[in-house]
């Protein structure tokens, strides 16, 4: 018996340029497939224009409906998941012919033995059509306290996992959401992620979503902005022979970053004309000597240990990454293959230590992630948890 499993990314279809978020779930997806699991790619789509929330225009951000399906469908042929997509209204409904264009409805996507949902804001009214579920949570403490506040309300699963290693634990700074969190690392499906040979002239980049606003909780105000972070790196090229760039989404405030970094040193691109595709956003990260980059303050101040599914991407190519520090974590290194920083001075020295032992450190981060985030058996793990029994006859 094969099992079948529902995925649901976190509204792709609305993010036809987004080749780095289309990799998160595609990891999950493509694991799944290699462990013999018939996949179904479930979208949501938001098709009532008379919502004009935040959060509604944000679902709608991608245009036209039958063009951005359109346009998802052809990111996911190359790795043979097309015929796999579904689609849903967020009220559960059926969507139009001249939208759906022969993808798999609701129904279909029901018949399968469990829903893995990436989405937090998927709707109970979908959620509540499988027989099991399990939540997959990808913005570890953040998500919590969005519980908390009540700005965001899941709806029930059977299974709730994490990717932030100490979301439901004793040493976690923020409440659990009333759930009880099994951890699981982000995976990454290496097949499509080998190590290649780094060439010398290349620089240390990343890929990032410049804006994100704040948040409070019990008082204090959390940043989720990159922007923020980086700023306050700015004199790092002044202070490291190492070339660093970075690919952000700018659009009209391209020029006025460009104005203010590439002064410092820092090289500038615009994040959609190098990573639009996963494809082209595999060869971006790929060809880069390794990567640098700041993160959210709020996942730095909550201590969680998250890590990028972009920066296991870097790891996974043999490519060292020099990242901020998320917290004390028992899987991830601070000085081997992944360098882990808290200040600028110990940024410089990462840097300089990952050019030190370049191919050591490129062998490490390639080793890192076939120890502990191997998609296979991430994803078995993660199975044997949310289906048990099925899961074991199922292999």
């Amino acid at each position: 018996m094969s099992v079948t499993v529902c995925l649901a990314p976190a509204n792709t279809v609305a993010y036809p340029n987004g080749g780095g978020h289309l990799w998160v779930y595609l990891h999950w997806a493509l694991g799944l497939k290699a462990l013999g699991c018939r996949v179904i790619w479930l979208e949501a789509l938001d098709l009532d224009d008379r919502d004009d929330s935040p959060a509604a225009r944000r679902r709608r951000r991608g245009g036209n409906p039958r063009e951005c399906v359109a346009a998802l469908k052809a990111r996911l042929e190359p790795f043979g998941l097309a015929d796999s997509l579904a689609l849903c209204a967020m009220n559960g409904g059926a969507v139009p012919a001249d939208v759906a264009q022969g993808s798999l409805d609701l129904d279909a996507a029901a018949s399968a033995d469990l829903l893995l949902n990436l989405w937090h804001s998927l709707p109970a009214v979908v959620v509540r059509r499988f027989r099991r579920a399990a939540l997959i949570d990808t913005d570890p403490g953040l998500l919590q306290i969005w519980m908390a506040t009540g700005d965001v309300r899941p709806a029930p699963h059977d299974r709730y996992f994490t990717i932030g290693e100490t979301v439901g634990t004793p040493e976690a700074t923020f409440p659990d959401g009333g759930v009880r969190w099994l951890y699981t690392p982000p995976p990454v499906y290496l097949p499509e992620w080998p190590a290649l040979a780094a060439n010398g002239a290349a620089r240390y980049t990343t890929v990032a979503h410049w804006w994100g606003g704040t948040f409070e909780f019990n008082g204090t105000v959390f940043c989720n902005e990159k922007r923020v972070a980086f700023l306050e790196y700015l004199d790092l090229p002044t202070r490291s022979p190492v070339q660093l760039e970075v690919a952000v989404c700018l659009a009209v405030h391209y020029e006025e970053y460009r104005q203010l970094m590439e002064p410092k040193g820092w090289r500038l691109r615009e994040a959609w004309d190098v990573s639009a595709t996963p494809e082209a956003y595999r060869a971006y990260v790929q060809g880069s000597r390794g990567e640098f980059s700041c993160a959210k303050p709020a996942y730095v101040a909550l201590d969680t240990a998250w890590v990028s599914d972009r920066t296991l991407c870097y790891l996974a190519s043999g490519k060292p990454a020099i990242v901020q520090h998320t917290g004390a974590s028992r899987l991830l290194p601070d000085a081997e293959g992944l360098f882990r920083f808290r200040t600028m001075d110990e940024a410089v020295r990462a840097l300089a230590a990952a050019e030190a032992d370049y191919e050591h450190h490129g062998r490490a981060a390639r080793a890192l992630v076939e120890e502990h985030f191997d998609a296979r058996r991430v994803v078995a793990r993660v199975l044997e948890q949310a289906l048990g029994h099925e899961a074991r006859t199922a292999a």
